[in-house]
């Protein structure tokens, strides 16, 4: 089963896991409402208690730059299935996963690599098992195969390795004190040379 984004935004506040300013809406109203006050550009995307990747159903809408097209975003995705609407100030950068998996033998095993196409692509993945602290995260961060591309190359400005290298920690405090949470998936992390934000979150928990 699947967390509320309300119990999911309160887990990400109460262990300082950085994500974009985002409302929870269900109506155009409230969206053009919320949009004002983040500030454009926005995100629109499908909130689903079933937990499902929302890319993969056309559930997101990126660039949303201004009223025109965010009345034109929301006319689209009310038409799809949904348990209401997150409304999120857009952000760019490098598209990061990290995540969690509770194994019954060696419990919460954390997760990280490339996000987005990458993910399934490339499959370059790092796990460790819970507790890691901030050498060990970064040390998973340089072990992918990938990280030329997370560093920056070519002249390409270097990604905030200690503010992914935090999120990671902060997830390993998580999910050992919250033992029903079995599965976590941050997928994308996005992360510039400034700072890394949790964009996506998805928490399942035990029945």
């Amino acid at each position: 089963m699947s967390l509320e984004y309300q119990e999911i935004e309160k887990l990400l506040l109460d262990y300082k896991i950085p994500f974009p300013e985002t409302r929870l809406v269900n109506s155009k109203k409230e969206a053009l409402k919320s949009g004002k006050r983040i500030g454009y550009p926005l995100v629109l995307k499908l909130f689903s208690k079933e937990g499902e990747h929302k890319t993969e159903k056309g559930g997101v809408i990126l660039d949303i730059e201004n009223k025109k097209d965010l009345i034109r975003a929301w006319d689209k995705l009310s038409k799809l299935k949904n348990d209401g609407f997150l409304i999120q100030k857009m952000v760019l950068g490098k598209e990061l996963i990290v995540g969690m998996k509770r194994d019954l033998q060696f419990g919460p095993v954390l997760l990280f690599g490339l996000g987005g196409i990458f993910t399934e692509i490339l499959e370059d993945i790092i796990i460790r098992v819970a507790p890691v602290n901030k050498k060990d995260a970064l040390g998973m961060i340089k072990e992918i195969k990938g990280y030329k591309i997370i560093k920056g190359i070519r002249g390409g400005k270097e990604s905030n390795l200690n503010a992914i290298a935090d999120i990671i920690v902060s997830l390993s405090n998580l999910v050992l004190k919250e033992k029903n949470i079995k599965e976590v998936d941050f997928n994308p992390v996005i992360v510039n040379e400034k700072q890394a934000l949790v964009v996506d979150a998805r928490f399942l928990i035990n029945e």
